[in-house]
């Protein structure tokens, strides 16, 4: 299984071409090989948010892409050690919340993470795929 930043997530569900030819192979990958492609459960809230504040022209309701990201991929919930694992990230690690926790569920599942954000890569502290 790979994990999708919230981003990635989207773009996978609304304009693949945005994506790295290096992210879609892997993506492509994960599918095919049947770990499967996943989200930390926080990024559902972001596309919420993104979605009121304008930030991205959803393609039906907002409930309704919610239901479909859940049905696309497996959504992570957030657990203690995630918690824990969130708090705890370098000062070079994002200050966004969502960054953290969304990088602290790849940690705690072992899992590569799909990102294009240049703060999470270069921080080091979560492998990534871009």
């Amino acid at each position: 299984m790979i994990l999708l930043d919230t981003h990635v997530a989207i773009w996978m569900t609304t304009d693949k071409q945005q994506l790295s030819p290096k992210a879609a192979t892997a993506i492509r990958d994960a599918s095919r090989d049947g770990g499967g492609v996943g989200i930390a459960g926080p990024s559902l809230w972001e596309v919420a948010m993104i979605s009121a504040k304008g930030g991205f022209r959803l393609p039906s309701t907002l409930a309704e892409y919610l239901r479909y990201m859940e049905s696309v991929f497996i959504v992570l919930p957030i657990t203690g050690t995630i918690a824990e694992r969130s708090v705890s990230f370098s000062q070079n690690y994002p200050r966004n919340p969502t960054d953290r926790l969304i990088g602290a569920t790849a940690l705690a599942h072992g899992l590569e993470l799909v990102t294009k954000d240049a703060g999470i890569r270069s921080s080091g502290e979560v492998r990534c795929i871009w």
